[in-house]
């Protein structure tokens, strides 16, 4: 038998022996009685151990259990080694106390009572034993939050009231109420001062509450121009109370653009679309954001929207949001609208508005077409925005988004004024099924509820960020509605596919005509240090009408962020 051979065995019998001999320490727990030694093999107790020290933690343990369950006379009466592993040890029960009613002297807030789903009378509370840790555990937690984190509860007078109950009375220490006496921002100094008290609802003066202040400012994650870099923490000293909250300045900015082209149904030739999306926030450090958008398409359209919101507006809760959109039709008319809006930010998902709208827009042929004619509009909206936000994700940060605008006001042209109503929907919701695979659906529409329609006030949809498959700002309808889905797989963190699937409905008085509208193709994503490249390839067709190869439109777009 070679060494080698003889150098395994002895190692593998070191091993077993070591094995063996770090499990030697074994223990027993018996009662007074059999049935006591039922009710403690009942709980469950570990057996065996490598040293003393953790059988003796594990003996502490199982005391702690047994009054936590209402044996609160229990004792340990002995402890013995019966030989080099086994340990014995016994407890005596004694009697089992099922409930106890305690008497908090008005000393808790019914509130608090009512949130740890209490029964209460008066002054006092009644629970089972077995509940007794757990809920002062809950209520001195609770009293923390409400600005006393050095509270402490204790039982006196701890009387027996029957063979299976007990009672007590609540004695609470009353050390002073905290109150935030000062706000220190580390990471990112020029932090706007207005998030802290109007977005995340934080104000000096206020009661202490740590558990709020974490979640308040877990909410910072939903901004794009800032995060949370750790949990905030607190300095207490003997007459104030200093928060400190630990937040990071994000790249917020971003440029975004697409090319599309296509062959034109007339003329056979490619043509050329695409647009330049600016986006600009918190360059100023106040949350404020700059938005201005140029897009020309292969109609021979142009359109200039320029939009500038402004947060909490001299230190209020409001906020103000401008915006200037120039629609040029060829040689054939051109429309301004103008609006201005006062938002209320109610928490980190939700925004409510209202504002004013104002349209002109001019004939530049100047002639007899009924459809197209000089007019200026005004009307009064209210806008509400939700928006939930999955931040770990870089390719898909926002999960779901509604935006919905109604609006009403009046139209006036050659001498005539009408009565009009709009609305406006956006929303679109990412359901994750996994880690790689995902659905996402998008609504969109309009409506104008008027008793005459004017070409050149209609609403324009069709293309990338409409129904894909048609030309950009081709379709025109007092209402539309559309309906985009993709499914989506992940190929990893940085590239994914996903299909087109579109569909529309569409009614336009003017011209007596509606219909419904496919869209159908494949498009993927690649998110690189450049940005975000996109590439869609659709085909788009009416109701009555086949698939065309040559009607196909190609869309590539790179979204980068600095």
């Amino acid at each position: 038998m070679s060494s080698k051979f003889h150098i395994y065995i002895t190692l593998i019998f070191c091993l077993f022996f070591v094995q063996v001999y770090s499990q030697s320490l074994e223990l027993k727990v018996y009662g007074s009685d059999k049935t006591e030694t039922k009710i403690i093999d009942s709980l469950g107790y570990e057996n065996y151990f490598k040293d003393y020290s953790s059988l003796s933690k594990e003996v502490d343990s199982l005391a702690k259990r047994l009054l936590s369950i209402g044996y609160i006379n229990s004792k340990l009466l002995d402890l013995k080694k019966k030989n080099d592993s086994l340990h014995e040890v016994q407890f005596s029960l004694k009697t089992r106390f099922k409930s106890i009613t305690i008497n908090h002297n008005g000393l808790i807030d019914e509130d608090i009572l009512k949130l740890s789903d209490l029964k209460f009378d008066g002054t006092s509370f009644t629970l089972p034993v077995s509940k007794l840790e757990q809920t002062l555990e809950f209520i001195n937690a609770e009293i923390a939050n409400r600005g006393k984190p050095f509270s402490t509860l204790q039982l006196i007078d701890i009387k027996l009231e029957s063979e299976t109950s007990l009672s007590a009375s609540l004695e609470l220490s009353q050390p002073l109420e905290r109150t935030i006496d000062k706000i220190i921002i580390k990471g990112y100094e020029k932090f706007p001062k207005t998030y802290v008290k109007r977005y995340m609802k934080i104000k000096i003066g206020q009661r202490f509450n740590l558990a709020r202040i974490k979640e308040k400012t877990s909410e910072l994650n939903d901004l794009r121009f800032a995060n949370q870099i750790k949990d905030p923490e607190v300095l207490f000293t003997k007459d104030s109370t200093i928060l400190y909250m630990y937040i990071e300045k994000s790249k917020s900015n971003s440029f975004d653009g697409f090319l599309g082209f296509g062959t034109n149904e007339d003329t056979n030739k490619i043509e050329f679309d695409g647009y330049l999306n600016l986006s600009l926030t918190n360059n100023l450090n106040y949350g404020e954001t700059l938005k201005l958008l140029y897009k020309s398409d292969e109609n021979d359209q142009q359109t200039f929207d320029g939009k500038v919101t402004m947060p909490y507006m001299f230190g209020s809760p409001l906020g103000v949001e401008v915006n200037l959109n120039i629609f040029r039709k060829d040689s054939t008319f051109v429309t301004a609208r103008q609006s201005a809006k006062l938002n209320y930010q109610i928490n980190s998902n939700h925004i409510i508005g209202i504002g004013l709208s104002g349209v002109n827009s001019s004939d530049l042929l100047d002639t007899e077409v009924s459809s197209i004619n000089d007019f200026n509009s005004s009307y009064y909206f209210t806008n509400y925005v939700f928006t939930q936000r999955q931040n770990y994700d870089f390719l898909f940060p926002v999960n779901f988004l509604f935006d919905i605008t109604a609006g009403f006001g009046n139209r006036t042209f050659d001498d005539i004024k009408e009565d009009q109503t709009k609305f406006a929907v956006n929303t679109f919701k990412i359901f994750n099924l996994n880690d790689r695979n995902s659905i996402y659906v998008r609504g969109s529409g309009q409506l104008i509820d008027s008793d005459s329609f004017l070409e050149n006030e209609l609403p324009r949809f069709g293309g990338i960020n409409s129904i894909r498959g048609f030309e950009e700002n081709s379709l025109i309808g007092n209402l539309f509605g559309v309906i985009n889905t993709e499914y989506r797989y992940r190929l990893n963190r940085d590239i994914y596919v996903h299909s087109v699937i579109d569909a529309a409905y569409f009614e336009n008085k003017i011209s007596d005509q509606k219909g419904k509208l496919f869209g159908f193709g494949f498009g993927f994503g690649l998110l690189s240090k450049a940005g975000l490249f996109r590439f869609n390839y659709s085909s788009g067709k009416t109701e009555n009408q086949q698939f065309k190869l040559s009607d196909s439109k190609v869309h590539l777009s790179l979204t980068a962020t600095f």
